[in-house]
């Protein structure tokens, strides 16, 4: 296992597709970023899309995780666009291929965005997780503390409400 991570990679047309592919597999082996299974690319690329213009707009960042030159894990650092939470970012989409788990891909990726929000001169990073998959759990193991949720917020599915949970880690100076 050869992990690498590269912050802000050049948005190429395979890279792009490599993303879409990596979000199509996490969401339909369960993954919670943005969608619930079954979906397939035509559904997943509009919100990639987004996603990329904003990293090449420059206010988001995006980390991108490879193991043997294979992409196996991403996330994006989403800026807040509002002067007043400037000192934190919300990582969001956070996903590593389902074929990793088990292997500390999710907790390499996890700490590679603490070093960079370090390096950014963060205060604190923030994640929101959908209850009931235990994802929270492992964001605990990570040092995240739970700092609220809202009841109900995600409707995945008729008569699946699930809550929405709020993550919190601060960086030490």
């Amino acid at each position: 296992m050869t992990i690498a991570f590269v912050l802000d990679p050049p948005i190429t047309d395979e890279l792009r597709e490599r993303i879409v592919e990596l979000w199509v597999e996490v969401t339909n082996a369960g993954g919670a970023v943005g969608f619930v299974p079954t979906v397939g690319a035509e559904d997943v690329r509009p919100l990639a899309e987004v996603s990329l213009a904003a990293v090449e707009a420059g206010p988001d960042r995006l980390l991108v995780q490879t193991d043997c030159g294979e992409l196996t894990g991403l996330l994006f650092i989403v800026d807040n666009r509002f002067g007043l939470k400037e000192h934190w970012r919300v990582l969001k989409r956070v996903m590593v291929t389902p074929r990793g788990q088990g292997r500390g891909l999710g907790s390499a990726l996890m700490r590679e965005a603490e070093r960079v929000g370090r390096a950014m001169g963060l205060a604190a990073l923030h994640v929101t997780v959908r209850a009931g998959a235990g994802t929270e759990k492992f964001y605990e193991r990570l040092g995240y503390t739970e700092v609220g949720r809202l009841p109900g917020a995600l409707r995945v599915g008729p008569g699946d409400d699930r809550d929405e949970i709020y993550m919190w880690m601060p960086l030490a100076r």
